[in-house]
């Protein structure tokens, strides 16, 4: 990782900490406040910890890229959670074949830039 690259994700790190001391919940409760700011720390520690050995610049570049998406669509709906994306269901495949393997490749590809680095869940 070269030193530049290095100072953008700390930057990024730092500013994301900074984001969660000042958040404040759509819905204005204290609670659900502190949930969301305990949220927005866990998500970022697990995530940079995840992806802290990674060497690739290409890869480097994908996560810092992936990392601002989520900053700028936390701050401009004011939800720190990932949005939800709407997948090709998997309901009609069959547990094996083509039509699984097509159904598993559209699936990957729709994956949106700001949910790379999480696990699928559906």
């Amino acid at each position: 990782m070269t030193p530049a690259t290095r100072q953008k994700v700390l930057g990024l790190y730092r500013k994301i900490f900074q984001i969660a001391k000042k958040w404040q919940s759509a819905s204005g409760q204290t609670e659900e406040t502190m949930k969301e700011k305990e949220y927005i720390k866990t998500e970022a520690r697990t995530l940079f910890r995840k992806n802290k050995h990674v060497t690739d610049p290409k890869l480097i570049e994908q996560c810092i890229e992936e990392c601002e998406a989520r900053i700028e669509i936390g701050l401009h709906y004011n939800i720190p959670y990932p949005r939800p994306i709407h997948l090709p269901p998997m309901g009609l495949a069959h547990k094996q074949g083509r039509t699984l393997r097509h159904q598993e490749k559209l699936r990957k590809i729709s994956k949106p830039l700001y949910l790379k680095s999480h696990d699928e869940v559906s």
